[in-house]
């Protein structure tokens, strides 16, 4: 199986390209320097070039507040973008693996959402998001669409944030109300390269597992981290963030379970590994 791997230089790009580096799988990874998902030409032109059997789709715009003041560009990547690349999938019948979001769900209510459950993303980044997801499914016939929360790993994130934060400040406010599940890079990277090996197509909730506010995260940073920044829990609307934000993420995972795969590690557990990686691995805040 030969592989083309978008998002090649992302915080989950990076940990499926050394998933894929270590099962000896070849692959092509592609920035939007290589490939512009919002050029067809040469979205084209480099899936006629290398002609690979899948596609694992980590590209994506993902500054959602940003996206509230450029609308045209945040979809013109995630939805136009991912349609371009959904009808090379077709012309070449390759399978397409496209990472998605919890932001395509309203955030009502307090229950995991499963893969049926009705979508309704509050924001343009989780407009952009399902209409990609809806030109996959209109377009790939062997697809899998992973939607995902949180995203931790190599470059920018908001435990990265809290870290920097916490150097020149003695108090933080951060969200409380907004409920998900943390998703570690390096364990979510595995798992989408397991789906993407298997023929079970359709639709999966893949994150860490356990649930959290965004301030329980940012606390049990600090924890682990040894660092004596104190947090002051707000709510979404005292901390009024530009683009409005599902309020709850969390995420079923029971489809992913039904299909035979693993589970991923709790948050918790992930956040420690993660932050020995930050610390020791040279990967720098």
């Amino acid at each position: 199986m030969r592989v083309l791997l978008t998002g090649y230089s992302g915080q989950l790009g990076h940990d499926a390209a050394a998933e894929l580096t270590r099962r000896h799988i070849p692959f092509l990874g592609v920035t939007s320097r290589e490939m512009d998902l919002t050029r067809a030409e040469q979205v084209e032109a480099v899936l006629a070039d290398y002609r690979p059997d899948a596609v694992l789709h980590c590209a994506a715009y993902t500054a959602v507040d940003r996206a509230e003041d450029e609308p045209e560009r945040c979809m013109a990547v995630n939805g136009d973008g991912t349609r371009h690349l959904a009808r090379g999938c077709a012309a070449l019948g390759a399978k397409l693996l496209y990472v998605s979001t919890d932001y395509v769900f309203p955030g009502d209510g307090t229950a995991p959402y499963e893969v049926t459950d009705p979508t309704g993303p509050l924001n343009v980044y989780g407009r952009s998001k399902l209409a990609g997801e809806d030109s996959v499914r209109e377009l790939v016939e062997r697809h899998f669409i992973v939607r995902t929360s949180w995203l931790m790993g190599r470059g920018n994130n908001f435990v990265k944030t809290m870290l920097r934060l916490a150097e020149s400040h003695r108090e933080l406010r951060v969200v409380d109300d907004q409920i998900g599940s943390p998703t570690f890079t390096a364990d979510l990277a595995p798992l989408l390269v397991d789906i993407l090996q298997s023929d079970r197509y359709g639709v999966y909730h893949a994150a860490g597992e356990g649930f959290c506010s965004w301030a329980e995260l940012a606390e049990e940073t600090f924890r682990l981290a040894g660092r004596d920044a104190a947090v002051r829990r707000v709510t979404t609307e005292e901390y009024g963030a530009r683009a409005l934000r599902p309020k709850n993420s969390r995420l079923s995972k029971a489809s992913l379970r039904a299909a035979g795969f693993p589970s991923l590690p709790h948050w918790q557990e992930s956040l420690a590994v993660y932050l020995r990686q930050v610390r020791h691995g040279g990967d720098s805040l």
